[in-house]
């Protein structure tokens, strides 16, 4: 068996920068296993298996760790980016992705920046206070949805500085964020720390800003923001939310363009 294989950054428009994520596109789908190995084959911080069904496309995405996740933003990104940018899917036609998690569209923008349509998750104050010993400054700790914790810290700086190496991190899928800067061109900035799935930080976290969006939205007032992932390799979002629904806007960039070839 062999397929188109390409590795792309996104949320960026310069190599290196972004999220990388390998895009598998196949005429049908390998065995789980094997899609669990080739996961963590790449080694990147997921990677997309992309089949046509029909006028629409099946999603899936599979962690470094070997395993699936259940939502991905950057990963879809670079999906749409690269249907596109192949010609499997026309700069003017709507991708409907059908994943585990749902039907989700993309849509390109005459700028060539990519919306994403996915779910707003709302978050609420956390009973577990155990990351206090953490973040000692933190300004508010709630729980987003079964598996994230979401963290208020004081500014964009502690942000910045924080170094993920607290042992008791290890149990946590955490999104970190502060209000920007007054100067800055961006309103809020965030990180994300995902060590239960394989990664001590993920560069740049689309479904993350599902948490953020709402998050945000009820602390400013306003339903549209610049954000800035302030990971080392750093992506830029456009972020809006329309009710239940958040619309995640970046660029996307392909690096790598060629064949995984499986033995019969």
């Amino acid at each position: 068996m062999e397929f188109r294989f390409f590795q792309v950054d996104a949320f960026t428009n310069r190599p290196f920068g972004g999220n990388p994520a390998a895009v598998c596109i196949a005429d049908q789908l390998p065995a789980d296993e094997v899609l669990s190995r080739i996961g963590k084959e790449n080694n990147v911080p997921m990677t997309a298996f992309v089949v046509r069904k029909n006028n629409d496309f099946i999603l899936r995405w599979f962690r470094p760790d070997g395993g699936e996740a259940q939502l991905c933003g950057h990963a879809t990104l670079a999906s749409a980016h690269i249907l596109w940018e192949t010609g499997m899917m026309l700069a003017d036609e709507e991708i409907r992705f059908h994943t585990i998690a749902g039907q989700f569209t993309a849509t390109k923008g005459s700028d060539g920046w990519i919306t994403l349509n996915f779910p707003a998750i709302g978050s609420e104050a956390a009973t577990d206070t155990t990351l206090l010993a953490v973040f000692p400054t933190a300004v508010e700790i709630l729980q987003a949805g079964v598996e994230r914790t979401l963290v208020l810290l004081p500014s964009e700086e502690e942000v910045r500085n924080f170094n993920p190496t607290h042992e008791l991190l290890q149990s946590y899928n955490c999104i970190v964020t502060a209000r920007a800067d007054a100067d800055k061109p961006y309103d809020f900035v965030s990180r994300f720390f995902a060590a239960p799935h394989g990664l001590t930080e993920d560069p740049v976290t689309g479904s993350a800003h599902c948490v953020l969006a709402p998050y945000w939205a009820a602390k400013l007032g306003k339903t549209t923001f610049n954000a800035l992932q302030v990971s080392a390799r750093g992506g830029e979002l456009r972020v809006a939310l329309h009710g239940d629904k958040v619309a995640l806007t970046g660029q996307a960039l392909t690096l790598i363009d060629g064949w995984f070839r499986l033995p019969e």
